[in-house]
């Protein structure tokens, strides 16, 4: 297939657009980097002017013994340019940290902030150990990158350049093309070789990535684990994952000899024909010994900082593989933006309307069907139906998780897509189904919805949500430790801790999704005092599956099949002996036979 000559190999395109993906980074430490350069540059001045010096000192010494004199100035001149080269190597390094290490802080700010963005569609598919694991190895990667960078390729680019252009202004232009058909040689091997070890380290880093996100989903439904005695299957598939990391990290080292052998023959050759070459100037008496000596230092410098680049080179592709893992999960775009002249969201006094609103997650498989309904300000409407009719989805679309295929969410008659999400989310307070507390203290998790809130705040709120007295009467209080996902807690104990949290949080509309599921019923009653009192002057939606819970609510939905099936008041829905009629008597005898056992 023809390629024009001025596109670029598609891995050094990919290469080029992750260097380049790392420079709005930079931009901020323009300054520094600047500097930096200039010691470089400073630095392999001074070491390249050491030979030239060296060359000097030898000439001087070697002449006749009758006329000899110290070359005291040449000694302390050598002298003087080698603590230069020393002190500009330290100088470059000094300005550098804050470059590297800023550098560092920013990606792995950005790396969080973005993922904090992305909407809840990408963070249901993702596998958390492996995120973690690509982040964490491309910020890593970042400070490598620019380790190999300034502290290595471009400090040998300018000491083969200066190297060069004293070679062709003292000596035969031979030198020249040596030095440089040494110096093309190799890199070319280096990076064709490299490119070939690549796939290796590719391979390494997919295992790496599976075997962690094995690891970690082993961990965090440990106890899933223990039910079902799985702990061999689990060892068995991480084991899997670990044993084709093994193959490639073995096959990425034994071919790394095949590098370095041909890096030594290509060194060699060049060393082997500069020295021959300057010793027939020197036998011929076009040389001086000085200069004999000066050629051998410069080779000395160029080739064995050369040698290393070739190890340089292949950490500097490995770093980039690393760290375009990580600028992929930085170019997804969110699935939820905000338009550009999105406002703040006037709650006003909390009316909610759904206005035929239709859903999917996937286009063949429809969730919702024309759904419309009101929610007057303080009153509280409820959701009841089925598994998969479409419940839950209705808080994820107040939310503003996704956007509805068809028809308009609209709170005080403003549409959710014309508003902020930050603005929308702060009026809008939620009781999951599902609790998640953070590994911190139960202080940390109440105040979650209000970080500066008082400690008197955090204690009213837990008290409205029946759970202060469990609290106090834990040894360390609310600095008690939840632990991982709050596994320390029951299921009723974590329930609590939300509602006390939406309780502190203040919000003008509020979310009950299925908030008391968890709960044994002698504690459900209690809960649902402390939610009726939060609702009070609130507009609630409330999604149950558990009937008892909703009989005060002011109207209530029957969903089946994605649609509003029925509609009506508790007692008005009994009278009318359909669906609802039927789903509460089930639960009334399920209820009576749990009461006789």
């Amino acid at each position: 297939m023809y390629v024009r000559h001025t596109e670029l190999p598609e891995s050094a395109g990919k290469d080029l657009k992750t260097i380049k993906s790392l420079a709005p980074f930079l931009w901020e430490y323009r300054g520094r980097v600047a500097l930096a350069l200039a010691a470089l540059v400073l630095a392999k001045v001074a070491n390249v002017g050491i030979p030239l010096v060296l060359k000097d000192i030898v000439d001087a010494l070697d002449k006749d013994t009758a006329t000899l004199v110290l070359p005291l100035g040449f000694l302390l001149g050598y002298g003087a340019l080698r603590l230069a080269a020393s002190l500009f190597n330290e100088l470059r390094d000094s300005i550098f940290a804050r470059v590297r290490h800023g550098a560092m802080r920013k990606v792995s700010f950005r790396a969080l902030e973005h993922l904090h963005r992305l909407s809840l569609r990408y963070h249901l598919e993702r596998k958390t150990g492996g995120i973690s694991r690509d982040i964490d190895r491309g910020t890593r990667s970042v400070s490598s990158l620019l380790n190999y960078l300034v502290f290595s390729i471009l400090p040998t680019l300018v000491e083969v350049a200066l190297i060069a252009g004293i070679l062709l202004g003292k000596y035969s232009v031979w030198f020249v093309v040596i030095t440089f058909g040494s110096v093309v040689a190799y890199i070319y091997f280096t990076f064709k070789i490299t490119e070939w070890r690549m796939r290796y380290r590719v391979q390494m880093n997919a295992s790496d990535s599976r075997a962690n996100t094995q690891a970690v989903d082993s961990l965090i439904n440990y106890e899933t684990v223990k039910y079902f005695g799985n702990e061999e299957h689990e060892l068995s598939r991480y084991n899997e994952s670990l044993e084709e990391w093994e193959g490639s990290a073995v096959k990425s080292q034994t071919s790394l000899s095949a590098l370095n052998v041909g890096q030594a023959t290509i060194i060699a050759v060049g060393v082997t024909l500069m020295m021959i070459l300057a010793a027939r100037g020197v036998v011929a008496g076009e040389l001086t010994l000085g200069d004999l000596v000066l050629i051998n230092a410069f080779l000395l410098q160029l080739f064995i900082p050369l040698n290393f680049l070739g190890v340089v080179y292949s950490q500097f592709k490995h770093a980039i593989a690393d760290m375009q893992l990580m600028f992929d999960v930085l170019e997804k775009e969110p699935e939820i933006n905000d338009s550009s002249d999105a406002v703040e969201l006037d709650v006003g006094a909390g009316e909610v309307r759904f206005d035929r609103v239709s859903f999917a997650y996937d286009p063949e498989r429809p969730i919702l069907k024309d759904i419309s309904f009101v929610i007057p300000p303080g009153h509280k409407v409820a959701v009841v139906g089925a598994s998969g009719a479409g419940k839950s989805t209705l808080a994820r679309l107040l939310f503003r998780f996704y956007d509805v295929s068809s028809g308009a969410i609209l709170i005080n008659g403003q549409d959710l897509r014309s508003v902020t999400q930050k603005s929308l989310r702060a009026a809008v307070g939620v009781v999951p189904q599902d609790t998640v507390l953070f590994n911190d203290t139960l202080r940390y998790n109440i105040a979650y919805a209000r970080p500066d809130a008082s400690q008197e705040d955090i204690e009213r709120a837990a008290r409205a949500a029946n759970v202060h007295d469990f609290i106090v009467s834990l040894p360390k209080g609310y600095d008690t430790l939840v632990g991982e996902r709050g596994l320390k807690l029951s299921g009723g104990e974590k329930q609590r801790v939300a509602i006390a949290r939406v309780i502190l949080k203040k919000a003008k509309i509020l979310v009950f999704d299925e908030a008391t599921s968890s709960l044994d019923t002698h504690t459900e009653q209690a809960i649902m005092e402390s939610l009726r009192s939060a609702a009070e002057n609130h507009t609630t939606l409330a999604i149950a599956h558990r009937l008892s819970t909703i009989v005060d609510a002011d109207r209530i939905l029957v969903m089946e099949n994605g649609r509003v099936a029925e509609s009506g008041s508790h007692q008005q829905l009994l009278s009318h002996r359909g669906l609802y009629a039927r789903l509460w008597e089930l639960q009334q005898q399920e209820e009576n036979r749990n009461a006789i056992v």
